[in-house]
Formats: structure tokens, C-alpha cells, sequence
């Protein structure tokens, strides 16, 4: 996380919500040699207290003990390269700007017979926002391989304990300023969904 607190502006529940609607993070959980990381997709329940998400049986940390250990799991948004000029006042330097919110918990194996109910809950909660479109369900599959299949998975529960998230739109700049950048950003950025995060800098009606 950036260390400006004024980039820490954004509510609990947006960054809640930003992870909830996000739904893929990057895990990552100690190790003796350093961290294991892993891209995974995760349903965060209705009060936010946990997240269940699995793992390939095969991956490192899947490979670990059942736990409980501390992880993180750090999910990314829009981002964008700020070129000095576009400030249009003197003595800028060049930043990037960007949204990201980091939740701090336990991470820890569930038994192995709750992986097919987590993974419908899952399928279900990705699938509905897919209308008007037939939502995919585990009913759909020839019941043998669904069975192989989930022996090659591992259920997991994310128990938070933290949660805290950067903004970085400019909010320590003027008005007249951030909006300047935000509008040559609009046509010109670099990054990853670049009208997004221009827009946000525009309004700050996120926080």
C-alpha cells in the first residue's frame, strides 16, 4: 500500500464492495523460501468476514499444511502513467495512478466434501451477472467427470482480518489540476482501463 494516507480515503464498504465486484486477486501465503503466489478467483460472503476461493491440488500452497496461515490476497484495478505536462503548472514529476485494495487474513484448507457446494456457489454468483443468458451449473456435466474433477481441486476459507485499499487519483492536487491531467490521461494514458480511472479522477465520487 502507498504510505500517503490521503490516498486511503475510500470507505471500508467501497473497498469491500471494489473487491467483491472485482473477484480475482492475487493470493499470497508465507513460506520458507519466500511467498507462494496465486492468481484465484473469490466469493466474498455477505457480511465480508471470509472469502472461499480453491486451489489445483498440485499448487504450492494447496501443497502446504492445512493451517491456518497468514495470506493476503491483493486485487488490482484501473491504472494509468501521469505525464508531468499534463498537470499544465510547474514542477511535476511523473507518477502512476492507480486503485488496488489488499485484505489481510487466515487462509485455511476446508474439507474436502465442500468443494462441489462452493463451487456452485461460486458459478452462481459469476454466472448471474451474465443475464439473460442460462446460467452454467455443475448439473450440466456428466456426473463422472464432475467427480474427477473435483479431486484435482482444494476448498479453501479466507477468515479477514484487515482490509485497506490505495486510490491514487490525483487527490492531493488542485481541482483544476487533477482534472487537467485526468482529461489528456482520458486520450493519451497508458495503462489498464485508462477511461476508467480517468473518469474516477474526474469526479472522486467513488470515495
Amino acid at each position: 500500500m502507498h504510505p500517503n494516507l490521503v490516498y486511503h480515503d475510500a470507505s471500508n464498504a467501497r473497498n469491500i464492495a471494489f473487491a467483491r465486484a472485482r473477484a480475482l486477486g492475487v493470493l499470497a501465503v508465507n513460506a520458507e523460501n519466500g511467498p507462494h503466489i496465486s492468481h484465484i478467483p473469490f466469493l466474498l460472503n455477505a457480511d465480508a468476514t471470509c472469502a472461499d476461493l480453491h486451489l489445483v491440488r498440485s499448487n504450492p500452497i494447496a501443497r502446504m499444511d492445512a493451517g491456518p496461515h497468514v495470506a493476503k490476497i491483493i486485487i488490482s484495478g484501473p491504472d494509468s502513467y501521469v505525464s508531468p505536462d499534463w498537470y499544465g503548472v510547474q514542477d511535476q514529476v511523473p507518477t502512476w495512478n492507480y486503485i488496488a485494495v489488499h485484505l489481510t487474513g487466515t487462509l485455511e484448507q476446508l474439507p474436502q466434501e465442500s468443494m462441489h457446494d462452493m463451487l456452485d456457489r461460486q458459478s452462481a454468483a459469476y454466472e448471474e451477472q451474465l443475464l439473460p443468458k442460462t446460467p452454467w451449473t455443475t448439473a450440466k456435466m456428466t456426473p463422472e467427470v464432475l467427480e474427477k474433477m473435483m479431486r484435482q481441486i482444494v476448498p479453501f476459507r479466507f477468515t479477514l482480518t484487515g482490509v485497506d485499499g490505495t486510490w491514487k487519483l490525483g487527490q492531493n492536487k488542485p481541482d483544476a489540476v487533477r482534472i487537467a491531467a485526468a482529461e489528456q490521461m482520458a486520450d493519451h494514458g497508458i495503462g489498464s482501463e485508462v477511461a476508467v480511472i480517468a473518469a474516477m479522477m474526474r469526479s472522486l465520487d467513488h470515495l
